[in-house]
């Protein structure tokens, strides 16, 4: 008998590069305070605080937390194949996000575009 929390439409969280080593180095009510959020994209649901990043690409967002040692940002790449994918972590110290945090986000989001369409292709080929 399944858990009654289970939800068989629960998405997968796939975490790119350092993502989740940088996450776990946040405070830990900034940690809880994300993870409540990817928990809700998970379920399907909006996240508190978030926006779009239409500059790194389409369907690509990031949650926002901050406290007094600057703000948490976490960039992820909206539900594809019932996954989220969490491209990009680090601690803005400045209201502009450095070129640097763009480029690795950008990498991130073609890699993960790259497998998701090798994915496809062996897909069609088993078929």
């Amino acid at each position: 008998m399944a858990d009654k929390d289970e939800n068989v439409d629960e998405a997968e969280v796939v975490w790119e590069g350092d993502c989740l080593e940088v996450v776990r180095t946040f405070p830990k009510p900034i940690r809880e305070d994300l993870g409540a959020d990817i928990r809700r994209l998970q379920l399907g649901e909006r996240p508190l605080n978030s926006r779009p990043m239409s500059s790194i690409g389409q369907r690509v967002y990031e949650l926002r937390q901050m406290d007094e040692n600057g703000w948490y940002r976490v960039i992820y790449l909206g539900k594809v194949d019932n996954r989220l994918h969490m491209l990009h972590a680090f601690i803005k110290k400045s209201a502009k996000t450095s070129r640097n945090d763009l480029q690795i986000a950008s990498a991130r989001l073609k890699a993960v575009n790259a497998r998701l369409m090798e994915e496809k292709r062996n897909a069609k080929k088993r078929k």
